[in-house]
């Protein structure tokens, strides 16, 4: 099943689904109504209960340009697009029920680099670029700009990335951390939907104990983080997904796991 709106196209695929922002004219800089309907596309997302995968690319010749500077209303009245928009999708996806993956695919800018960052799991074409642009137009970083880059790529190359705002390739960025793989722009999509087809298949609940855990480890000592271990792995042990992990390893077998974890 496809489902299009306006400015968001959504795929619905055996066990995930692709979601691609849809303003390619624009390279899908964002807009309200594709706020609206990317909202849209992940409720449909998280109503279904096939759907344990997700990924997120964009239509044409790049992922997301950010906000479209043209749309951006009254100046004597700004609308508070942070508040309304861009933190709660970056909250969202940050704690979506079922794993994110990313595919950039040309470039991703302001707003859009930092949306693709808080995703689980980042490919980029070869020929995409990543660009920290808001001090171009002076501003400072958003959509979790300035807490995603200093944890993924250290302090000193996040304060180069926003002050200079210079745009780094995609190789450079997985040399540095800040994505997991660069590939060639022709196996991009195949690339990010295997990676979800995999995860689609995997222990959905331990999955995201993992990512909670990781989360909670930038900042906790280790005894706070053993702490952490142990509560997740308690609330994992016994579980339908943690029962089949264990009996297909014994009966040498591949896992054929639920989703119940």
């Amino acid at each position: 099943m496809t489902t299009a709106a306006t400015c968001v196209l959504s795929h619905q695929r055996d066990g995930y689904h692709v979601i691609a922002l849809n303003r390619p004219d624009k390279l899908n800089s964002f807009n309200t109504q594709q706020h609206l309907d990317l909202r849209q596309a992940l409720d449909q997302a998280e109503a279904d209960n096939s759907c344990r995968a997700i990924v997120l690319t964009g239509a044409g010749r790049g992922f997301c340009a950010g906000q479209d500077l043209a749309d951006a209303g009254d100046k004597a009245n700004p609308v508070d697009r942070l508040g309304l928009y861009y933190n709660p999708l970056i909250r969202r996806l940050a704690a979506f029920p079922v794993p994110v993956v990313c595919a950039v695919n040309g470039v991703a800018a302001g707003a859009g680099a930092n949306l693709a960052l808080i995703c689980d799991i980042v490919v980029a074409a070869k020929s995409a670029k990543f660009l920290q642009a808001f001090a171009k137009i002076g501003l400072m970083p958003d959509a979790g700009g300035t807490w995603v880059l200093p944890r993924l790529v250290g302090p000193a190359r996040a304060r180069a990335l926003a002050m200079l705002a210079e745009p780094i390739d995609a190789s450079t960025a997985e040399q540095w951390g800040m994505i997991y793989k660069a590939v060639d722009d022709a196996a991009l999509m195949s690339t990010a939907e295997a990676i979800a087809q995999k995860l689609a298949q995997g222990p959905t609940g331990a999955l995201l104990e993992i990512r909670a855990a990781l989360a909670s480890a930038e900042t906790n000592t280790l005894q706070h983080q053993l702490e952490v271990e142990r509560a997740g792995q308690n609330r994992l042990i016994g579980s339908p997904d943690n029962v089949e992990g264990v009996t297909a390893f014994l009966e040498k077998r591949a896992a054929k796991f639920s989703g119940r974890g």
